[in-house]
């Protein structure tokens, strides 16, 4: 059997698993399943579904062993690789005139400047792709192992606006490949970046209404404004979006949804919730989201953000109710129950107070704000300090808390009270990592600061839960 030139190095032999029990150890190479060669990740998971399989393993001296397994059909055989695709990142060959990573400084660390537009990792990791990098096999094998759901940077479907926003010849010729995948029955997520003057107004309406054509294949569309960071120099001119914009952006996308929610049961299309900030407008009700689909484009959050919150201090109360009654029962107290609920919680008249502070981006923070002051209100012995971090490094256009960098949440805060710590939310961090964008460290912050720094998931759950920890 002729082994193509890829090489699948084990990195991890996990314990107990089918793999251990073969002998097959870390250093190990992954040559083929079933006689097919592994091309990547998905190869691998699809042949591994099967009841009986051949594996063929090469080890460090170069000797091959043909294995045989007989397994569970979700069984896996419990091996890890040092690559999670088992293939290179495929680069990005657009030269979209809205691309974040072109507006980003110099000097950064690499891999922030490395444009993806990886097919696999939409299904591995939500990414959203433009289909101009796909060829006809990789949507062939989409189809064939059915993976679902993909997720699609339409932004317009105005074929030769496409070519133009994203500076590719063949940009609007991809969108062929929407209708493949659609008869193929793969359930897809749709984006739209919206830019101002180019693919708004009549063209966002146009792209909708094309799109609701895909319903209900394409399960959700998000429509995002762009993002515009102070290092546009030499890029095409773009606009930064008014309130008055917002407005708009909101009336046409909410219009749509009654009529997607009257013929189709979906809302469909969504306002990513820097338009409802930017608009002074209150974010939806949860019913809006259909399942929030579009968690990753910020299509939602402050809505989940804020029920989750509500309903862990609602928790939080009704167990403190119980422990009030459960000790007054006990000691024989005649205190009538309802003690802890009040106006949100009576605690004792002794009880210190403590002091803390959070610190988010610009556009959480009023609802961030709003979440301090309830706690406040139910704990009067809390003080809760709540500061928005302006993005001076990227620019103030930017306000989400994901691109805030350690030096400007250090410069804004710093002779701030903060109390005894400072809670900031985990997004602000690489992924797994105690590292901001401009790779200062937490410790860093700590010892700048002078004050503990605590990182709070971006859960209301875990908003409670870190408010009254300690």
């Amino acid at each position: 059997m002729e082994i193509a030139n890829r090489i699948h190095r084990i990195t991890k032999v996990l314990p107990g698993s089918i793999a251990q029990e073969l002998e097959i150890a870390p250093g190990d190479q992954l040559l083929a399943i079933n006689d097919t060669q592994i091309e990547d990740i998905f190869d691998y998971q699809f042949l591994v579904q099967d009841t009986y399989i051949e594996v063929l393993v090469q080890k460090p001296d170069g000797e091959q062993w043909l294995l045989e397994v007989d397994k569970d059909p979700e069984e896996d055989l419990g091996i890890e690789f040092e690559n999670g695709l088992m293939d290179e990142y495929r680069h990005c060959h657009n030269k979209c005139i809205f691309c974040f990573i072109d507006q980003m400084p110099p000097g950064m660390r690499d891999t922030l400047y490395f444009k993806d537009d990886d097919s696999r990792l939409s299904f591995l990791q939500g990414n959203y792709v433009t289909l101009t990098n796909m060829s006809d096999h990789d949507i062939d094998r989409i189809c064939r192992y059915h993976l679902s759901p993909i997720n699609i940077s339409f932004h317009t479907m105005n074929r030769e606006l496409r070519c133009k926003m994203l500076h590719n010849r063949f940009a609007g010729e991809a969108l062929q490949k929407v209708d493949v995948l659609h008869k193929a029955g793969i359930r897809m997520n749709g984006q739209i970046v919206l830019c101002k003057g180019i693919n708004d107004g009549v063209e966002l309406e146009y792209s909708i209404r094309q799109l609701m054509g895909y319903i209900p294949g394409l399960e959700s569309v998000s429509v995002v404004p762009v993002g515009l960071s102070r290092y546009r120099q030499g890029l095409y001119p773009l606009e930064p979006f008014t309130g008055e914009d917002a407005r708009e952006v909101i009336g046409m996308i909410e219009g749509y949804q009654e009529e997607c929610l009257a013929k189709y049961g979906i809302h469909f299309v969504h306002a990513s919730d820097e338009w409802y900030i930017l608009a002074g407008r209150e974010v939806p009700e949860e019913e809006r989201y259909d399942g929030y689909m579009q968690l990753e484009n910020g299509v939602g959050m402050l809505r989940l953000l804020l029920d989750e919150f509500e309903d862990a201090l609602g928790q939080r109360l009704a167990e403190e109710m119980r422990e009030q009654e459960g000790m007054e029962s006990r000691t024989g107290s005649s205190r009538a129950a309802g003690t802890v609920q009040g106006n949100a919680g009576e605690v004792q008249a002794d009880c210190p107070v403590r002091k803390l502070s959070m610190a988010t981006g610009r556009l959480a923070y009023p609802y961030i704000q709003r979440m301090a002051r309830k706690m406040m209100e139910v704990y009067p012995h809390l003080e809760i300090l709540v500061y928005p971090v302006t993005n001076y490094f990227f620019g103030e256009q930017i306000t989400v808390s994901g691109l805030l960098t350690g030096q400007d949440i250090l410069a804004q805060l710093s002779g701030r009270e903060l109390g005894e710590r400072l809670l900031l939310p985990e997004n602000v961090l690489r992924s797994g990592e105690d590292v901001f964008l401009d790779d200062y460290r937490v410790c860093d912050l700590e010892k700048a600061l002078q004050v503990p720094v605590n990182i709070v998931k971006s859960s209301g759950y875990d908003f409670v839960d870190a408010v009254l920890a300690g």
